[in-house]
């Protein structure tokens, strides 16, 4: 199966998907042109794409020549063909967009990948086929260092490591550094047998934030795991909102119902589904892009 990656720009996704044989992103070019061309209406965007796309050949712009094209899930559920460039065929055709969003667009474009979010998120891309943690594991504090450890190994000093220090975040203190050890533990006891259960050893697991930085976006890997290995399911991350996912976070310290439902109607049984990974991770990094 392709791999496939989405990524977000001013809350739009820009889907790509990867080219084994020359090792290589290929963007799909109508959601390209919707972030630049500020339209949030895929019909609209694809017209423009085409009106565009005819008068580069006209001009005998070799951008039209460098497209290709692969299949993506349209609108309507179905996968069609899409036009596609490669990095530098969207740089170019950023520059067809002389306007502020494009400006904005090209300088999250080139930098994203080289970010340590950009080098985190191909490592997290890769931990699918990793086979890193023994199905006795899951669920247990070594497993999350091991998803941190190789996530952002060679990015972070501390990778894998539980924090020294007291941290907090929005005004809300997370789990005291003195008393981690005893938590950690204490979490590691929690019974993971159903939903409800997983969910609450999830928002434990969270308020404790074992780690100095990149605590959400291994959490819920970790958090995958449990309900792979319990209950045959994985979440799909896409179906839940950015905005009601903070807000059930942020409540879900004294009240996790909100969460839990979230939760209940996002899950899937593609539990082997490397696109369903891949699209998750994707999500999990756009949870943490900063507002």
């Amino acid at each position: 199966m392709s791999k496939i990656s989405i990524r977000f720009f001013d809350d739009r996704e820009v889907r790509a998907i990867w080219d084994e044989e020359n090792n290589k992103w290929w963007f799909n070019v109508v959601d390209v042109v919707a972030v630049l061309y500020g339209q949030d209406d895929y019909t609209k965007a694809n017209n423009y794409w085409r009106w565009l796309k005819r008068k580069l050949i006209k001009e005998q712009n070799e951008l039209v020549s460098a497209t290709h094209g692969f299949r993506f899930v349209a609108p309507d559920g179905k996968k069609r063909l899409a036009d596609t460039l490669d990095s530098d065929g969207v740089i170019s055709l950023a520059k067809h967009f002389p306007n502020n969003k494009a400006v904005k667009f090209l300088d999250w474009f080139t930098y994203s990948d080289n970010s340590i979010d950009g080098q985190s998120k191909k490592k997290a891309y890769s931990f699918f086929e990793s086979n890193l943690i023994s199905e006795a594991e899951i669920g247990t504090t070594k497993s999350l260092q091991q998803i941190h450890a190789y996530i952002f190994g060679g990015l972070y000093d501390f990778a894998g490591k539980i924090r020294q220090k007291n941290i907090s975040k929005g005004g809300f203190q997370f789990a005291a550094a003195r008393f981690l050890s005893n938590t950690l533990k204490q979490i590691e006891e929690m019974p993971e047998n159903t939903l409800d259960e997983i969910a609450d050893k999830y928002v434990e697991m969270n308020i404790a934030h074992p780690f100095m930085e990149g605590n959400g976006r291994c959490t819920r890997i970790w958090l995958d795991l449990i309900f792979k290995k319990r209950l045959k399911r994985c979440v799909d991350w896409s179906k839940i909102n950015k905005t009601d996912y903070l807000s059930a976070m942020v409540k879900s310290s004294t009240n996790s119902t909100e969460l839990k439902n979230l939760l209940k109607n996002a899950l899937t049984d593609e539990i082997s589904s490397r696109e369903m990974f891949m699209k998750g991770i994707d999500y999990s990094y756009y949870y943490e892009e900063n507002e």
